[in-house]
């Protein structure tokens, strides 16, 4: 018999988090913070600092820094604008059967909380805390793109993730957190993911106001105020029959190895695969042909104007591949969007809505590559799907590899270093060294 999310949430302890969720926690912080110290560069994000500034300013609650910024602000206001900051560089945690990101709302929203706990953390707490969101959200965005006929963003179902592990960082009761999460659900954004999409903007995954509305939610919740049920977690019964046996976080969280759209990935690793293979350069390639699902042809950005369109684009990034042979920090430049060679190969891309592909495109996400050349050869990839999906996982190599190509031009090498050390064994810090912790990664570059 299953129990109830919210005594599940409100009973967690450390003892009951088994090794490999607590492995995939880990990963996910150092992950995360490398993402964030990049993303905290962009114009997103100090755009999202100064609004956050301006609208959720300290309260009586406490103030929280924001991540990778340091500026004080309300707890909510720090979630907000640290969602903003890395939902601005989209290369954080995935989880393919929810078509979404738990990390990017989790971890701004819960460092967030820890700046203003009463009696400071230790990593065993967070741990419970970051465990507590992470499954919550897993079950709710696979209860709500059951439920629902528009695809919506992350930040619709991680915001009663958020709830319910904030309201647990409050001292909430189990049905507290009840409260909390039908609050959040209710009031979190049911923004339409094509739609960003269709029309790349900054307003990306919806987690910079779906983990201020988890963060609101468990202080409404706190304070009496009344939202239950969420419909997600009570009235979809098949997505939370297991909860507490298995781990849907286990499951389903992998890791991206490209900072844009993972529906890209499995087109970008197919053209490095077939560059390398084939010694091709880039004058060789007369046209690019990528067979995949519906809603991935619906990237297309062979023109990107902005980052946001970059990064909702698959012809782009692919080209950018062909000619610079990787998507990391230079490539994030404003620069790339007008390098000629680059445009140039973008624009012999061709995407086809392949029927079989879309049918098939169900936790996965496929596509097949071919390369035309201007000798006439045509070059045929496997059809793929990303790497770094847990049947392709990136090693612990590659994450930390990804963690300092991010991080180390921003923050310097040994601040990265340091940061990866303790993200990368948080649940086995003291309460001094879990604050280090935060003040390495809630200050400024």
């Amino acid at each position: 018999m299953s129990v109830p999310f919210h005594e599940f949430s409100a009973n967690l302890s450390y003892s009951d988090l088994p090794a490999d969720l607590l492995a995939v926690l880990r990963r996910s912080f150092t992950d995360t913070l490398g993402v964030a110290a990049v993303a905290s560069t962009t114009d997103m994000a100090k755009f999202a600092v100064r609004g956050a500034r301006a609208t959720f300013g300290q309260g009586n609650a406490g103030g929280a820094r924001v991540l990778m910024d340091g500026t004080l602000l309300s707890p909510a206001g720090a979630a907000m604008a640290g969602g903003f900051t890395v939902d601005a560089v989209d290369a954080h945690d995935t989880t393919s059967p929810c078509k979404g990101h738990v990390g990017s709302a989790a971890f701004p929203a819960l460092l967030a909380m820890a700046e203003v706990m009463a009696k400071p953390l230790t990593g065993q707490d967070f741990a419970v805390f970051l465990a507590v969101c992470y499954e919550i959200s897993c079950r709710a965005g696979l209860a709500q793109h059951a439920t629902c006929p528009d695809y919506h963003t992350s930040g619709s179902w991680t915001a009663v993730g958020v709830a319910v592990a904030a309201a647990r960082m409050l001292g909430g009761d189990a049905e507290t957190l009840r409260q909390a999460a039908g609050i959040a659900e209710y009031h979190g954004p049911r923004s339409q993911m094509m739609r960003c999409i269709d029309y790349p903007t900054m307003v990306r995954d919806g987690v910079g106001w779906g983990a201020p509305s988890g963060v609101v939610a468990a202080y409404l919740a706190r304070e009496g105020f009344t939202g239950a049920p969420a419909l997600t977690c009570e009235q979809a019964p098949e997505f939370w029959e297991d909860l507490g046996r298995a781990w849907r976080t286990v499951e389903d969280t992998s890791y991206k190895a490209y900072p844009c759209c993972r529906w890209a990935h499995p087109s970008i690793d197919a053209v490095a695969h077939l560059m390398a293979e084939h010694g091709l350069t880039p004058q060789d390639i007369a046209g690019v042909d990528i067979a995949t699902f519906h809603n991935a042809t619906r990237l297309a950005g062979h023109n990107p104007a902005t980052p946001d369109e970059f990064a909702y684009g698959i012809a782009f990034p692919v080209a950018t591949m062909i000619v610079r042979g990787q998507i990391g920090v230079p490539e994030l430049a404003g620069t790339t969007l007008q390098d000629p060679e680059i445009k140039r190969i973008s624009n012999l891309v061709t995407l086809i809505d392949d029927d079989h592909f879309t049918k098939i495109s169900h936790g996965k996400r496929w596509a097949q590559v071919t390369i035309r050349t201007t000798d006439g050869r045509s070059l045929q990839d496997k059809p793929r799907t990303p790497k770094g999906d847990n049947d392709l996982p990136l090693s612990d190599a590659e994450i930390s590899e990804k963690f300092h190509l991010f991080a180390d031009p921003v923050i310097g090498s040994n601040r990265a270093t340091e940061l990866e050390q303790l993200s990368d064994n948080f649940d086995s810090l003291n309460a001094s060294d879990f604050t280090r912790l935060l003040d390495l990664s809630l200050t400024a570059p």
